[in-house]
């Protein structure tokens, strides 16, 4: 099988994974950021929320923290010590001023030369369940923040204006345009997963693995880009 994704760009130095739980990234793309910060790129992660209302069974202020924790050790894990929280409501993420604000904020301040994002399309796989609210409103939002952070007469009191933002790219998409291969770095991946122990059980799926899931998918992506292990992504250009 010839293959039909082209190798996500590797041409730059800093990235911010921007998302809007505690283990989205984990879900695949954590073994993408586990092979360039061990290539020496740097990596930070910006959360809208703290995944505070994500856990039937803990009441949010409970959870926020445990969650909040959990993150951090994941990060870690994949080469990354930088974890910024955003502290929006945790199911009520609305793309709007505020957001927007927000995300301006942390582009200026971080510079980077391209943002990492996860899926904001409406459903997961062609005929999937339905996406969940946060990640479509911070999808929506991110490029009109990426341009709101290079103009500098918007959001004039958050910093000096940064136009670098070279590309978007969603993970998990419904269309992806790039992978990524991941064949040294997946182990890596399952292990910043797995570190989201207290969400995973709060499931009550018994009979889901990080591991099997993980594999699963990067085995179905690999054969896209040629390689064994994959994480795809849609690539937006700014």
């Amino acid at each position: 099988m010839d293959p039909t994704l082209d190798p996500l760009p590797e041409d730059w130095h800093r990235a911010i994974a921007v998302v809007a739980h505690p283990d989205d990234l984990e879900y695949g793309a954590a073994a993408a950021i586990a092979r360039w910060t061990r290539q020496g790129r740097d990596v930070r992660y910006v959360l809208a929320t703290r995944g505070e209302a994500g856990i039937d069974s803990i009441p949010p202020e409970q959870a926020g923290p445990l969650r909040t924790r959990e993150q951090e050790a994941s990060a870690a894990v994949v080469g990354v010590s930088s974890v910024e929280f955003l502290d929006h409501p945790d199911g009520m993420v609305v793309n709007g001023i505020e957001l927007r604000r927000d995300l301006a904020r942390a582009i200026r301040h971080h510079r980077p030369d391209v943002i990492i994002a996860s899926n904001y399309r409406q459903r997961w796989g062609d005929h999937g369940p339905w996406n969940h609210v946060d990640h479509r409103e911070l999808g929506a939002a991110l490029p009109d923040a990426v341009r709101d952070a290079a103009n500098r007469w918007l959001f004039t009191d958050v910093g000096e204006p940064w136009g670098g933002v070279k590309w978007i790219a969603f993970g998990s998409s419904t269309a992806p345009t790039h992978a990524v291969d991941v064949t040294d770095t997946f182990a890596a991946g399952v292990a910043s997963l797995e570190c989201h122990r207290t969400y995973i059980d709060a499931l009550g799926d018994p009979e889901f693995e990080p591991e099997a899931f993980l594999r699963g998918a990067a085995a179905s992506a690999g054969p896209m880009l040629g390689v064994e292990l994959a994480v795809t992504f849609e690539l937006v250009p700014t």
